[in-house]
């Protein structure tokens, strides 16, 4: 195994284009002819849709060439295979703003996650349209933007937001139990970078109150699922799904309690995935590297 202890030198590259011959080959040459060493490759050939998506992983040992000369060079083969692609420093943390309502679990999740260096991001703001959560923010040392929400003024605080996800240079936003429906424009403008946690194991019992419903039908698993944000309510592309055993001995309260469990592992993982860039968007569904 090799190893380079520059961290500038260390990359993630991601590619998808429809499925042809020659792919792996361009992209591998360009690479090794650059002084690269993969350390991880891993791609995937939808047979329905078509689309081939790869990451591959590694770092530069040549001295004569850099991240952004890989950057410059790559178009031209990118170009060749109609790729659509893009290359990160796989030591820069991702940038993330968080939204939260009044529950606090996801948020302080992640929080701990990220203290414990798990999560390579960093956080450029916690939104609420709630105060609640703005002790938590203030803890953590990270800045609390409070934007209520009516029927009266919700494009104007849509619009805020978008400044400031603009003004942070915020690359992943995370409804973490931010409890408000974004309107259509925001979320084809968010697509592939807002992540939400619906507390439901999708496509059942959506709306208000779903561990209630459960309840009530006598289910077996409960579940969480993570998962962009679109504008089809709670359909958007799944990338992570939790579920625990439950029987006929759980209340509804109970069925709430274990419910925060399986939303904070299937946030976190969902956030983890991407940041990572191991996510693919392939039309209403995920190709994930894990």
């Amino acid at each position: 195994m090799r190893s380079n202890s520059n961290s500038d030198n260390q990359f993630i590259l991601t590619a998808s284009c429809k499925a042809k011959s020659g792919i792996i080959s361009g992209v591998t040459s360009f690479l090794a002819d650059r002084g690269c060493y993969i350390s991880e490759l891993a791609q995937y050939d939808d047979p329905d849709s078509h689309q081939f998506s790869m990451r591959a992983v590694g770092f530069i040992e040549s001295g004569d060439c850099s991240l952004a000369d890989i950057q410059e060079q790559f178009s031209e083969v990118a170009e060749k295979l109609e790729l659509n692609w893009q290359l990160f420093n796989a030591n820069s943390p991702c940038k993330v703003l968080l939204m939260v309502s009044k529950f606090d679990h996801c948020l302080d999740d992640l929080l701990y996650r990220l203290r414990k260096g798990e999560l390579n991001m960093e956080v450029t703001a916690i939104v609420s349209n709630h105060l609640d959560l703005r002790p938590m923010a203030e803890r953590e040392g990270i800045r609390f933007i409070y934007l209520p929400v009516t029927k009266d003024n919700k494009r104007e605080q849509e619009l805020a937001l978008m400044d400031i996800v603009e003004e942070t240079g915020t690359e992943l936003i995370v409804l973490a139990r931010y409890m408000q429906i974004l309107s259509d424009n925001l979320c084809t403008q968010l697509k592939g970078r807002a992540i939400n946690i619906h507390h439901s194991f999708l496509p059942g019992f959506k709306g208000a109150k779903p561990y209630h419903q459960a309840h009530v039908r006598g289910v077996k698993l409960i579940g969480a699922t993570a998962h962009y944000v679109t504008s089809d309510l709670d359909e958007g592309p799944i990338i992570e799904q939790s579920v625990q055993v439950v029987d006929h001995t759980y209340s509804a309260d109970s069925l709430v309690a274990v419910g925060r469990d399986t939303e904070t592992f299937a946030l976190a993982k969902a956030v983890k995935l991407h940041i990572e860039h191991r996510v693919f968007l392939d039309g209403n569904k995920t190709v994930i590297f894990k």
